[in-house]
């Protein structure tokens, strides 16, 4: 019995100090710093997370800093003036499907997913614009990033122009790219499950910078590791030093103590040490029992030191502490190479749990009986990852051969990543049997959903994917653009990136119908479109403000549908995006049950006071019918009411009956 002393933390009282400590830490590990005591808090970093807008650009503590990282951090706390337009015309598999392609900035679309997939994606994998002197066309402007993207994507104003330049001769050539990654990644890390983790591919240029801002928006703890993606085994031979034949995979765990990491099925250098069969058909390889390596010596271990014997008549085996003298049995010992004792792998308690896993037999090069561990292949332990990728699949060639492969001109995308890639990521940090959601918000070819399409065929498997792309112009009058523009003529699309990503998409999922006719999973996507609010801003023209003041009356939009309505009240009541829709007709008017009856909302333009009670007794009835588990939200057009009256009294009517959240837009 251990005797408790002052020493031992059982006697002394909770640290308090750490324990909030490690709640911060928790909540926002960016406050976290290295100060001259040990650990310290980041002050100015907290009260910029609470919307204290009087501290200074001054940051001198240890840490990733730059010009501009405090506006970065505001930006990514400002709120969207956003929604998303639902395009089942641009969808496959609408009504079904619970895969995601988003078109749009995608800081702006981070920030409208905030309440409806926060802690619910398991993988972020993103390949983000490597830093090579390019211009960034991501529109972050502080002031109104929505009307800013509309004007950069040519669907108001001036359409299609760039929005900075990133030269190395600008001064701020890494912290542009800083600047533009910083918000995305804190948005990102809100959107994790407690387990999930973010895989970011990145090159040289960037890979230290990266690094550290990972680290200040994640932990270092959360730093899982980085892996060297083999690309290009040849090396590119158009480097000035030395030939580069990879390229990296950052990882980071949103909270490492819960994250797992899975491995691979061995391959075929493994699987063919499995050289021997049993009885009933089963494959197996044979592992020495005895320990090599550290600490084999009898006495550095001596419990891991005892007796086996084997008798060759009976075929049986025994395990002893002490040394007997049987007759007709093998005394076997763990004997190192020189003859010396040394230890077993195992103990012995594990050795007799596991006896008929063992089987002894003579050496003869050693001139003695050795105890040898039965290894099957089946249900063997999945791999562990090495920090090296050396798989054939994840050759970039592989991805340019797999993008042809769908009928694309290969100067369509010109390196997109190979599927391979992804699906050993996937194999890494997902699981195939469960709806694990996976998010790529630089979507790019659309490499993400054909991978996640392709290895669930593969499998049998339910992953989920959400894209997000940005609706970046190209131009025909661009030697490296002139095949994606014209391709986007013949599909009669708009010439944008984002188009291109749909079309994979598209082609993916047919040539996987075609090669997998028995596979019946998920092949299609929901496509949504960044735009403004459906919701009418108040912005009086002072020169007409009679016309301004009636043509407010209506909050809403007249040129938006009621399924637009419908998807922006998904996102602001935090309700996923592919959750089921019904849809009944109650006293003539159009009603919608979203959830389960979690939301129900009618948007009819006219609501008469005769027709209340009949409205609100109808949506009694089906809500009683739906029976959801939790709290409903009742949502009406505020417009649609004659008078205040007509809206009270269907108000009161429905708290009566239990649903007291009723509003109206």
């Amino acid at each position: 019995m251990q005797k408790l002393t002052s020493a031992d933390p059982e006697t002394k009282s909770p640290d308090l100090a750490a324990t909030n400590l490690a709640a911060l830490r928790a909540l926002f590990p960016e406050l976290v710093t290295e100060g001259p005591d040990g650990v310290a808090l980041n002050l100015d970093v907290l009260k910029q997370l609470v919307g204290d807008k009087t501290v200074t650009d001054a940051e001198e503590k240890y840490g990733l800093n730059w010009h501009g990282k405090r506006r970065a951090r505001q930006l990514a706390l400002t709120p969207s003036t956003g929604t998303l337009r639902p395009c089942p015309e641009d969808s496959v598999d609408w009504d079904t499907t619970q895969n995601l392609m988003i078109e749009g900035d995608n800081l702006e679309v981070l920030k409208l997913l905030q309440k409806s997939y926060a802690g619910k994606v398991k993988l972020i994998y993103i390949d983000p614009p490597y830093n090579t002197g390019k211009d960034f066309v991501y529109p972050d402007n502080f002031q109104d990033n929505i009307k800013n993207y509309l004007e950069i994507t040519g669907q108001t104003g001036e359409g299609g122009k760039k929005l900075s330049s990133n030269t190395e001769a600008s001064g701020r050539f890494h912290t542009d790219w800083l600047n533009m990654m910083y918000p995305r990644l804190k948005l990102a890390r809100n959107l994790l499950r407690e387990d999930g983790v973010l895989a970011i591919s990145i090159d040289d240029s960037e890979l230290s910078n990266l690094s550290a801002l990972c680290a200040d928006v994640f932990g270092a703890e959360n730093v899982i590791g980085t892996i060297s993606n083999i690309n290009n085994p040849k090396g590119r031979s158009d480097d000035k030093y030395l030939a580069t034949a990879h390229e990296y995979v950052l990882l980071l765990a949103k909270r490492s103590e819960l994250c797992e990491l899975l491995g691979f099925e061995a391959e075929e250098h493994i699987t063919k040490r499995y050289n021997k069969t049993d009885k009933e058909g089963k494959r197996y390889r044979e592992i020495d029992l005895r320990k090599t390596g550290d600490n084999d010596r009898r006495q550095d271990r001596p419990k891991l030191f005892y007796y086996f014997y084997y008798s060759e008549e009976l075929k049986t085996l025994s395990i002893s502490r002490e040394k007997l003298n049987l007759r007709g049995h093998h005394e076997i010992i763990p004997l190192k190479e020189g003859g010396n004792e040394g230890n077993w792998r195992w103990g012995m308690d594990t050795a007799n749990e596991k006896i008929d896993h063992l089987i002894a037999r003579f050496m003869p090069n050693r001139g003695i009986w050795g105890v040898f561990e039965k290894d099957y292949l089946e249900g063997r332990a999945l791999v562990k990852s090495t920090s090296v990728w050396t798989f054939k699949e994840v050759n970039s060639e592989r991805g340019s051969e797999q993008f042809i492969a769908l009928g694309f001109d290969k100067y369509v995308f010109t390196r997109p990543k190979p599927i391979g890639l992804l699906g050993r990521l996937f194999s890494l940090c997902t699981s195939g049997s469960e709806n694990d959601l996976i998010l790529d918000f630089f979507a790019g070819s659309g490499t993400t959903g054909h991978a996640v399409m392709a290895q669930n065929a593969g499998e049998g498997g339910a992953r989920r994917y959400m894209l997000v792309q940005l609706p970046e112009s190209v131009d025909s009058d661009n030697n490296e653009q002139k095949s994606a523009a014209d391709l986007c003529d013949q599909l009669g699309k708009p010439r944008t990136i984002a188009e291109l990503t749909k079309e994979r998409l598209r082609r993916a999922g047919k040539k996987i119908k075609e090669e997998n006719p028995l596979f019946t999973g998920d092949l299609g996507f929901r496509v949504f479109k960044l735009a403004s609010s459906n919701i009418r801003a108040w912005e009086p023209d002072r020169d007409k403000l009679t016309e301004t003041l009636e043509a407010s009356i209506e909050h809403l939009k007249t040129d938006r549908t009621e399924q637009d309505i419908l998807f922006e009240l998904l996102l602001k009541l935090g309700l996923d995006l592919c959750v089921p829709i019904e849809q009944k007709k109650i006293a003539g008017k159009q009603v919608h049950s979203i959830g389960g009856g979690t939301l129900i909302v009618c948007l009819n333009e006219a609501i008469v006071k005769k027709e209340v009670e009949l409205l609100a007794m109808g949506i009694i009835a089906w809500h009683k019918d739906l029976a959801p588990a939790g709290e409903t939200t009742v949502v009406f057009r505020d417009s649609a009411f004659a008078d205040d009256v007509a809206k009270t009294n269907l108000t009161a009517i429905l708290q009566q009956h239990g649903l007291e959240k009723v509003r109206s837009l």
